[in-house]
C-alpha cells in the first residue's frame, strides 16, 4: 500500500492558514483538496511519508496518510467499501469523528465525539472482514503510542475518508485530535476547557503545592483546572472572579494589571500562565519583562496568543524564538481543539521532567492569606 494523499484536520475556518503554514514547513506537499476543517496535500511519490511523520504545523489538529473516500447511502454499505480501502492493515484502533460544525464556542458547539461519530465507529467496527478480525477493534479509545490507527472523518454524513496513522505525540492518540474532558456544571468559563487540554498537550510538570500566576484570569475557568490539580494560583486581573474560585483556599485574586506589579514580586512562583485579549506582541512584551528579571526564576510558561488577524500567524516563528531567547529551551505551539481564534504555547526552562527544587517563600508572622489584595504577590 502507498498512499499518495496526507489528511489534515484543523479548526473550521483556520484552512487558508494551515494551508499557508505547511507551503512554508513543507513545501513538497501540494494542496489538493478541502472542506471546512478538513484538508488534503498530494504527497509526492519521490518523498515519501511515513505513518508516525510529526508535522511543523501549528494549526494541524490531527494527520494521517490517505487512503480516499467512500461515499453510500448506508452506513453499512460505506462500511464495506471502508474495509476494502483498507486491505490487509494491521490495526490496533479505529477513530472516528465528524469534522467542527462551527468555531468552538460558537452557539455552544464544542469539538469532540458525537452520538453520530460513536454510531458509525460500531457500524464500522462490527462490519470487518472475518478473516482481519484477529480481536475485536476499539473504537474511540485512546491510542497507545506505536499502535497504528485507522482514521474515518465524516466530511458529510454521506461521504467519509479514510485514512490511517501510527500514534505518537499526545494529540495523535487522541480521536481526531480531541481529548475528552469532562466539562463539569460547576466550570465558570470555556477556559475550563483550554486549560485542561493545555495541560493534557504540554505534559507541563505542575505538581500539587506548586505555586502558580496566571495573569487575565477572570471570571476563573482556567484557575479551577489549576486548583483541582493542588496548585497554589494567584490570578492577576482587575475584573471580577468568580466567587466559586475566589472562596477557594488556595487562589488568590490580585486586582491589578500587570504593569502596575514589580517584577521582583513574581520571584514566588514556578508557572507564569497568560490569557488576556490582546496582540501577541502586547502579551509577549508584558512576559518578557517578568522573565528577564533576574530575581524571578519561572520554570515554565503557558500562553494564549490572540490571533485577531490571521495575519498575524505569519510571525509566529519569530514568537517561539523570542521566547527561547529568554532562555526557555524547549517552546513548542498548537492549536487546541478549545482554542478558539488563538494558539497555545508551552515554554520549559529544561525539557527534563526533573523538578528542580521549590523557590524560597517567606512565611507571615501572622494572620491568614487574604483571597483579594493589591500588592504583594508573595504570600
Amino acid at each position: 500500500m502507498d498512499p499518495h494523499f496526507l489528511f489534515i484536520v484543523c479548526q473550521r475556518g483556520a484552512e487558508t492558514v494551515l494551508k499557508q503554514e505547511v507551503a512554508r514547513e513543507h513545501p513538497a506537499l501540494r494542496f489538493a483538496y478541502s472542506r471546512p476543517g478538513f484538508v488534503t496535500f498530494k504527497v509526492p511519490d519521490e518523498e515519501p511519508l511515513a505513518e508516525d511523520a510529526e508535522l511543523r504545523c501549528v494549526f494541524a489538529r490531527t494527520h494521517g496518510l490517505s487512503l480516499g473516500n467512500v461515499q453510500g447511502d448506508t452506513a453499512q454499505r460505506m462500511a464495506a467499501s471502508l474495509w476494502q480501502l483498507a486491505g490487509d492493515l494491521r490495526l490496533d484502533h479505529v477513530h472516528v469523528w465528524q469534522r467542527d460544525a462551527a468555531m468552538p464556542g460558537e452557539a455552544g458547539f464544542e469539538p469532540g465525539l458525537t452520538p453520530l461519530a460513536e454510531e458509525v465507529g460500531q457500524i464500522i467496527a462490527a462490519g470487518r472482514p472475518a478473516e482481519s478480525a484477529r480481536r475485536p477493534l476499539p473504537v474511540n479509545r485512546v491510542a497507545r503510542s506505536g499502535q497504528r490507527v485507522l482514521d474515518c472523518v465524516l466530511v458529510e454524513p454521506d461521504q467519509w475518508w479514510i485514512g490511517y496513522h501510527r500514534a505518537a505525540a499526545m494529540p495523535s492518540r487522541w480521536p481526531g485530535g480531541v481529548p475528552k474532558i469532562a466539562w463539569p456544571a460547576e466550570a465558570v468559563s470555556r477556559g475550563y476547557l483550554k486549560m485542561s487540554e493545555a495541560l493534557l498537550w504540554s505534559r507541563l510538570p505542575v505538581a500539587p503545592g506548586d505555586r502558580c500566576v496566571e495573569i487575565g484570569s477572570a471570571p476563573g475557568g482556567s484557575c479551577q483546572v489549576l486548583l483541582e490539580r493542588g496548585l497554589r494560583v494567584t490570578g492577576i486581573d482587575p475584573a471580577e472572579m468568580d466567587p466559586a474560585v475566589l472562596e477557594h483556599p488556595n487562589f488568590t485574586q490580585v486586582r491589578a494589571r500587570p504593569v502596575s506589579l514589580k517584577r521582583r514580586e513574581f520571584r514566588a512562583f514556578r508557572w507564569l500562565t497568560v490569557d488576556t485579549n490582546v496582540a501577541p506582541q502586547h502579551t509577549l512584551d508584558t512576559v518578557e519583562t517578568i522573565v528577564s528579571n533576574p530575581q524571578v526564576r519561572i520554570r515554565g510558561l503557558l500562553l494564549t496568543l490572540k490571533m485577531p488577524d490571521w495575519e498575524l500567524a505569519e510571525a509566529i516563528p519569530e514568537y517561539l524564538q523570542r521566547i527561547r531567547d529568554w532562555g526557555y529551551h524547549y517552546v513548542n505551539a498548537r492549536q487546541l481543539a478549545f482554542n478558539r481564534q488563538e494558539i497555545c504555547v508551552v515554554a520549559l526552562r529544561t525539557r527534563s521532567l526533573r523538578r528542580p527544587p521549590a523557590p524560597r517563600q517567606r512565611t507571615r508572622r501572622t494572620g491568614t492569606p487574604r483571597q483579594r489584595m493589591d500588592h504583594p504577590l508573595e504570600p
